[in-house]
């Protein structure tokens, strides 16, 4: 399939920072009439083949257990609830649940085989003295990628896999309801490696009219949930249209998310739809326009033209400048409010980071290894695509996001210092981030925030299984809870970089730079994967793609314009 060809799919079925049309988001007879355009050029841009489905990730080949029993031993644990490390402790693991955990002695004290868990026959241990101990990390903004994307399942599960993460939120299902709901049961079941999957579709997925109507948004949202959708991703609709699906969703016992699109936030904010009942916003979208005070619509350039991705993104940098400012007495009530309705705020603050520094997330030193050259082709800017705004980014388009990064920042900061829900999402995949790497990044950015790095792992763990309606089972690191769980050679609190699969940078003893650190185990359902080893596989994924496709240009540099290159 051409590139327009993928772009004009892929804006049909994804959202942004992914590439989903605003087609049945409105409901007006003109959005609508764009949705029937676009979906005709794709059937006529594709050939059948191209179009077919994304194949399966393949049987799992990888993992070890799970045990009887399974003791780990010695690691210092940082349990995800907020409490501060705990070490040496030994963890027991029944099957594939934490039936035991012990302290057994004091750091630098060597531990007494009497204060141990003690082994039975049969039984598998393995010494994490030194490491560090976290419950499974949740993503709740991971696209799986798919055909347009050029990022096969397996791919995208061992990068998550590899940096802790156990289970992820889907919020799309852009290879189809069907393929992610079947992907969710073999991960259950461990018959592929891949962490747990929730199962989100972008609103209209599937459907054979645009969702109009109150009635047939309610239809709609009946039947996925009978197909074994975990919830639903919207990015904009009619009000009546919204309050209907987040009323009958509620009713069918799944969630709800938001990506409140430009095109119809001035009609439905954040408030606005919280007040509906919306479970979770994704980004900062609709938040500033919460927040204003002496006007309703964004001060838009009366040249600017929302399909123009250098105005949208531009633009969108300059929003929350326009917002009342922090401590002010609007800012404080929508906090105050969204707290009261228990409402999750998924920032994704990593998704829009190459707006205030492009060069950092175009040579992110992971790029030359693990991100696949058809991956790479998709991020790079193209006046067709969603998120590939590069047109002409400016000096001044950085400073204005870097300001919009501080207000925003400082708003997510406020929320959680209040009591509010912070979760921590990725949505890599595009603008030059990467599944598993800018997840790290994330984490990086909510210490930027202002968040100690204790809340850091809450968000990161215990706050997305609140989100997701499974603390009860995943989160934290206690007994009865399933040992989905993340060994790290070195302390993450005092370093997020050590998470990264490329490590951290420290200069030793000897005074040589050496690399430290990268997720040595996660465990998921009991089942122990090396890091390591699920990282050599995707990096020898990427050579082989690499050889099949000729060198790889220097980044940034089009085959037209190496042509000119002196």
């Amino acid at each position: 399939m051409s590139r327009s060809a993928l772009t004009i799919a892929a804006l049909v079925t994804e959202d942004p920072p992914s590439r989903r049309s605003a087609a049945t988001a409105t409901g007006g007879l003109v959005i609508a009439a764009l949705a029937v355009l676009l979906a005709t050029a794709v059937a006529s841009a594709a050939t059948a083949q191209e179009r077919g489905p994304w194949p399966d990730a393949a049987p799992r080949a990888t993992g070890e257990g799970p045990w009887d029993r399974l003791i780990l031993r010695g690691a210092t644990m940082i349990d995800g609830t907020g409490s501060p490390a705990l070490g040496p402790v030994d963890v027991l693991i029944e099957g594939n649940r934490i039936a035991r955990i012990q302290s057994v002695g004091y750091p630098g004290v060597e531990i007494r085989d009497e204060d141990r868990i003690e082994a039975e026959d049969g039984d598998h241990e393995i010494d994490l003295g030194g490491m560090y101990l976290l419950p499974g990390f949740v993503d709740m903004h991971g696209h799986i990628g798919g055909r347009w994307q050029g990022a096969p399942a397996d791919y995208v599960f061992k990068l998550w896999l590899a940096h802790g993460i156990t289970t992820v939120r889907d919020p799309g299902s852009g290879n189809g309801l069907d393929w992610t709901v079947r992907h969710r049961e073999m991960s259950e079941e461990n018959r592929i490696t891949a962490p747990r999957i929730h199962a989100y579709v972008n609103f209209g997925q599937g459907s054979d009219e645009p969702l109009s109507t109150p009635e047939l948004a309610r239809a709609w949202v009946q039947r996925i949930a009978a197909e074994g959708a975990d919830g639903i991703k919207i990015f904009g609709a009619a009000p009546e249209i919204l309050a209907a699906t987040f009323d009958e969703a509620a009713k069918q016992g799944i969630g709800t998310a938001m990506h409140h699109a430009q095109t119809g936030v001035v009609r439905t904010n954040v408030l606005d739809t919280a007040r509906m009942g919306l479970d979770t916003m994704e980004h900062w979208y609709g938040l500033p326009e919460a927040l204003f005070v002496d006007q309703r619509i964004q001060d838009y350039p009366l040249d600017y033209n929302y399909n123009d991705e250098q105005h949208r993104f531009g633009e969108a940098g300059r929003l929350w400048a326009q917002a009342a400012p922090p401590g002010s007495p609007r800012w404080e009530a929508v906090i105050d409010e969204l707290i009261e309705l228990d409402f999750t705020i998924d920032p994704t603050l990593t998704i829009y980071e190459a707006s205030r520094d492009l060069m950092r997330a175009r040579r992110a030193e992971w790029h030359d290894e693990y991100t696949l050259p058809a991956l790479w082709d998709f991020y790079q800017p193209n006046r067709r695509a969603h998120g590939s705004y590069w047109f002409d980014w400016t000096t001044a388009d950085e400073i204005a996001w870097k300001e919009n990064y501080r207000l925003w920042m400082r708003f997510v900061d406020d929320y959680k210092n209040r009591g509010g829900r912070v979760t921590t999402g990725s949505d890599s995949g595009f603008i030059f981030k990467l599944y598993g790497f800018d997840y790290v990044r994330e984490l990086e950015l909510l210490q930027e925030a202002g968040f100690h790095p204790l809340e850091v792992i809450q968000s990161a763990t215990l706050k997305g299984a609140e989100a997701l309606g499974v603390a009860d089972r995943i989160g934290t690191i206690e007994v009865g809870k399933l040992a989905d769980l993340v060994v790290v050679p070195e302390n993450p609190l005092r370093n997020f970089k050590v998470l990264y699969g490329t490590g951290a940078i420290r200069v030793d003893e000897n005074n040589r730079a050496v690399r430290v650190g990268g997720v040595r185990y996660t465990i998921k359902d009991g089942i122990v994967y090396d890091a390591p080893k699920l990282l050599a596989a995707v990096r020898a994924m990427v050579a082989e793609a690499k050889r099949e496709s000729g060198p790889l240009l220097q980044p940034g540099i089009t085959a037209d314009s190496a042509a000119t290159e002196p």
